[in-house]
């Protein structure tokens, strides 16, 4: 009798220490939902400190491009959908050092405005899928009198390649571009959007053209500027470490 009492116990106590394991095990694992990487203290705290980081250099880029610019009129927000102080300041580099003559800059914005202050001599295409944006680059351009820009509504339509770009017609008469600036159509959701420039656009480009491609921090766009560089092989490029990553195009 005795025996069967102890057995029992010992199964009574089995059972305690299954369920027991259980209970911790169930807790460990909310723990670890808990405590993962992205929600992890020092995971958290880096991306604070590199998102304050990014901050303060754009602000670095933004005052610079306010002083090179020397605009006499307010002008849009930077960054987000629009481009960023960094990829901003490297056309207006660019534009001043290289001295194009034909500039060709796919998505409407800020950098037309850039483009535009920075290469005052040079005639500008701007070509815009949207008519609401290419609108706001209209007025924002007479606010700060330029004239050398000819603002162009493109629709996306069908392509060869199998995405949507630009409507062909709106750039037939372009050619002997000095500076290409590829920044649209909008990207984000299909990272093939702007690879119909390639096709498009190398046999528009002078020999001396510079190629400036924003968003190449994305997949999409990387691959499009390693398209290009083979398609322009007395080309060299190079990926600078901007917010949204930039790829440069420069002649031999």
């Amino acid at each position: 009798m005795l025996s069967v009492i102890l057995l029992l116990i010992a199964l009574t106590l089995l059972a305690l220490s299954i369920y027991q394991l259980r209970i911790i095990k169930r807790i460990n694992e909310k723990l670890i939902k808990l405590v993962s990487p992205e929600r992890d203290i020092r995971r958290i705290a880096k991306a604070q400190s590199d998102a304050s980081w990014e901050h303060y250099r754009q602000s670095e880029y933004y005052a610079q491009l306010i002083k090179l610019l020397d605009l006499k009129a307010p002008i849009p927000s930077t960054r987000s959908w629009a481009a960023s102080p960094d990829v901003l300041l490297t056309l207006l580099e660019l534009a001043q050092s290289s001295k194009p003559s034909r500039i060709l800059d796919l998505g409407s914005g800020m950098s037309t405005l850039v483009l535009a202050v920075s290469a005052p001599g040079a005639k500008i295409f701007s070509i815009d899928n949207s008519a609401e944006y290419a609108g706001k680059t209209a007025k924002l351009l007479a606010s700060h009198g330029i004239t050398n820009v000819d603002i162009r509504i493109a629709p996306l339509t069908p392509h060869s390649s199998g995405v949507d770009w630009y409507d062909l017609l709106k750039l037939s008469d372009i050619s002997s571009i000095d500076l290409l600036f590829v920044d649209g159509p909008p990207g984000s959701k299909n990272p093939k959007a702007r690879h119909p420039a390639i096709a498009e656009c190398v046999a528009k480009l002078s020999p001396r053209a510079i190629v400036v491609i924003d968003d190449a921090g994305r997949d999409g766009e990387k691959d499009m500027a390693h398209e290009f560089a083979k398609a322009l092989p007395n080309h060299t490029l190079e990926f600078l470490s901007h917010e949204k990553g930039t790829a440069v195009l420069l002649p031999k």
